[in-house]
């Protein structure tokens, strides 16, 4: 989809405040209140707006473990990477799983309640999942910026 200024503009407003009613969205982005509906309606149709979500804070939650984890895999065919991604799949503390280029196979965003959950989660599943050879940690000490905004103007 082409998007242009006035759907970019919106989609920022939407970034930043998923909850925002249609006529405060149409004035902020210089529509009448028909027209801004329509645009949201298309992108949400197209597929560029995927879904809307509440951002919870994970200290509040207990949730507020991050862990990078990198893992390497025994072989890099279909049937390994494929396995390994499905296994992921299935569990929730895996916020995001990443299947790169470079030095590890996957790179796993992890929230925990704690370290030792962690190790949990790395014992009794992560080195578990056939096709692993290698976990390595990174726990983050500080996060100094975390968005979900994507830059679009």
């Amino acid at each position: 989809m082409n998007l242009d200024l006035t759907d970019r503009k919106i989609l920022n407003a939407l970034q930043r405040d998923g909850r925002m009613q249609n006529i405060d969205l149409a004035r902020e982005v210089g529509l009448s209140p028909s027209p801004c509906l329509r645009r949201v309606k298309q992108l949400e149709q197209s597929g560029v707006i995927k879904g809307y979500v509440a951002l919870i804070d994970g200290a509040k939650v207990q949730r507020n473990v991050t862990i990078f984890t990198r893992v390497w895999l025994t072989r890099q065919d279909a049937e390994t990477v494929d396995h390994f991604a499905a296994e992921i799949m299935k569990l929730p503390e895996v916020v995001e799983c990443h299947l790169m280029a470079g030095e590890c196979d996957y790179l796993l965003r992890v929230i925990t309640a704690s370290l030792d959950d962690y190790r949990q989660l790395q014992i009794n599943h992560l080195t578990r999942i056939r096709g692993v050879s290698s976990i390595k940690t990174d726990i983050p000490m500080q996060c100094y910026k975390q968005t979900t905004e994507l830059p679009l103007l």
